[in-house]
């Protein structure tokens, strides 16, 4: 089959490799129908090269059609169609029972140190092959995939797998008030779909990003925006915010930046060279090393008021960050943050996107894409180019 996999850092390549097949009773095959690029595949473009081996499959927002079933599935059936989330969860052990799918026990990396294995997202996460891929093998059956009805187009549900979830957590993580402000840092994927979310919940939204295209989607949804360009990186936006709020700062701010943040050259070039480093020096540098691009971090602890939360849905990475604890403390804010529980969420989503398009998810998608441009399109992305926000590869 066809799939789009990692040979180097800026390099991926579409290429031939085997197709999937089962290998327990309870996994499933899926003829992939539709597939997400995700803003976090970019770290795995550049930043966590040094986890990645050249040949892996990459890709983990897929939906599509089942064509095989192991001996003890009971829940789906050859032609059902599915969501697949991007955490891979047994659903039975004591943290699934908690609700906490990225932290699955059954699929925990410790050697690494991190929680549940992802689809297609390296070492650090169980080198599970990913759904940007003509086929895709689910394990867990009976409880990980989402069946989905066969109304409407895929766009209508392949967001399940990562964009409405991800989003959704970092919306209840930030606790806004009745009446509240919440600051949404980025207007990517993530950030686009939580102020859409929280303009949707009856919230103010401020939404901050520097690419004018992604600025105008969030006012189209009803949101305000601040243009990076003109208030300026860190204290400029806080003083924005602070303006806009009488002097007191957002009550709930999403950061749905992370460490691809603008702003942070130091860090970048920290970055890069690591990844010239060989595998077995860079694993340790990226793990522990302070690389972060905090810039965005650093922003949502200066806009947000007094007593308020910070929500992290932005991915970061490496140990040894300078965190500005006094600044934290003295302003008693409160901070959630975590790789989103999907299957937590699912049901109440679905039920939702069953009824109606409530966060436009139809229109969501900025580009559909053969599978055969992956490569050009993962180029584009990251330099934010064509208006490109939201890809869906079409395999």
């Amino acid at each position: 089959m066809k799939a789009v996999t990692w040979q180097g850092n800026h390099d991926m390549q579409v290429t031939d490799v085997p197709d999937p097949g089962i290998q327990e009773p309870t996994d499933v095959i899926i003829e992939v129908t539709s597939t997400g690029l995700c803003g976090s595949d970019l770290h795995l473009y550049e930043t966590l090269g040094a986890f990645m081996e050249p040949g892996d499959v990459v890709g983990h927002e897929p939906m599509g059609v089942v064509v095989e079933v192991g001996s003890e599935v009971t829940e789906l059936a050859v032609g059902d169609r599915v969501v697949v989330p991007f955490n891979v969860c047994c659903g039975s052990c004591w943290m699934c029972d908690q609700k906490l799918y990225s932290q699955c026990e059954t699929t925990q990396n410790h050697e690494h140190g991190t929680g549940a294995s992802f689809f297609g997202y390296s070492k650090l996460y169980g080198q599970v092959p990913g759904g940007q891929a003509e086929y895709l093998r689910v394990p867990f059956g009976n409880f990980l995939p989402i069946k989905v009805p066969h109304e409407h187009e895929d766009d209508r549900f392949l967001f399940l797998s990562d964009v409405l979830p991800t989003a959704w957590q970092g919306l209840q993580y930030a606790d806004v008030p009745d009446g509240g402000t919440l600051l949404v840092l980025g207007a990517g994927p993530i950030g686009d779909m939580a102020a859409r979310m929280g303009v949707r919940a009856g919230h103010r939204v401020i939404s901050v990003d520097r690419v004018p295209e992604r600025l105008e989607r969030v006012r189209a949804f009803g949101a305000e925006v601040l243009d990076l360009n003109e208030v300026g990186v860190g204290e400029g936006v806080a003083a924005a915010v602070r303006e806009l709020t009488g002097g007191r700062g957002a009550d709930s701010v999403i950061d749905a930046v992370g460490m691809e943040a603008h702003g942070s050259p130091g860090a970048q070039a920290v970055q890069k060279f690591a990844g010239l480093l060989p595998d077995a020096i860079a694993e340790p540098v990226m793990k522990k090393a302070g690389i972060d691009r905090l810039a965005a971090l650093h922003t949502a602890f200066d806009s947000v008021r007094r007593g308020g939360t910070v929500s992290i849905s932005g991915v970061y990475g490496g140990a040894l960050d300078p965190i500005p604890m006094f600044q934290l403390f003295d302003k008693q804010v409160q901070i959630r943050m975590g790789q989103a529980n999907v299957r937590a969420w699912t049901d109440d989503l679905l039920a939702m996107l069953v009824e109606d398009d409530p966060f436009g998810v139809d229109s969501f998608a900025t580009h559909h894409l053969p599978l055969s441009e992956a490569p050009a399109a993962y180029e584009k992305f990251q330099k934010k180019q064509d208006g490109m926000v939201k890809v869906v590869f079409k395999p």
